[in-house]
């Protein structure tokens, strides 16, 4: 595995070896299958900080400037597709790759979202660790009921949009899939869609599984 592995993929590699682990040892009580995974950092808000500081000292890590989105998905269809198709080969770095990096959330995403102003004022490494969470658990919920089978993919609707500066978020979107009756059927399977300057990824994976 390469050094530079995201957060998100490891925890995520985790959680999918946590789950197998319960899956063939039966946990002594229902709640502790339940229970998450613990979380490799603590996220805190501290309000003296201003934004401008936060912002910087959250980027101070950081290996890269990335100026446009990185991949080669210049329509929303096509990664919606590229995402059905992950799923479908139960490929989790596959949908990883589709998200949003660290450092295009820092550059790209977090300064013209409305969140990290007032009267909201989210922390940036708060904001980016409640979206590593929510797909982390997301993504395991998916490939645990969709993953490694065909999905019957005949396209999809984002009833939502809002630009937030040079950004377009996509977001309410469901796929609408063939069930094996031959019914059209509507489900979330993924969250918001950032779309920039004619590129598209994922922002978040949310799903109703």
């Amino acid at each position: 595995m390469s050094r530079w592995t995201s957060p998100l993929t490891l925890l995520l590699l985790a959680g999918l070896a946590s789950c197998h682990q319960t899956e063939a040892r039966p946990s002594s009580s229902a709640s502790a299958s339940t229970t998450p995974p613990p979380v490799s950092q603590a996220a805190y808000v501290d309000s003296v900080v201003s934004r401008a500081e936060a912002l910087r000292s959250f980027r101070a890590d950081l290996r890269e400037r990335p100026a446009a989105l990185d991949g080669d998905y210049t329509s929303r269809e096509a990664l919606v597709r590229r995402f059905v198709h992950a799923v479908e080969q139960d490929d989790t770095l596959g949908l990883v790759a589709l998200v949003i990096t660290r450092a295009e959330f820092a550059y790209l995403y977090y300064p013209s979202n409305p969140a990290s102003r007032p009267p909201y004022d989210l922390a940036p490494g708060l904001m980016w660790f409640q979206l590593q969470e929510s797909n982390r658990k997301s993504v395991l919920a998916l490939l645990r009921e969709r993953g490694g089978a065909p999905l019957g993919y005949v396209g999809h609707d984002c009833s939502r949009s809002q630009h937030q500066g040079v950004n377009t978020i996509w977001s309410e979107c469901e796929l609408l899939r063939r069930a094996p009756g031959g019914e059209t059927r509507r489900e979330r399977l993924f969250g918001t869609i950032i779309e920039r300057e004619g590129r598209y990824k994922f922002v978040g994976l949310g799903n109703e599984l």
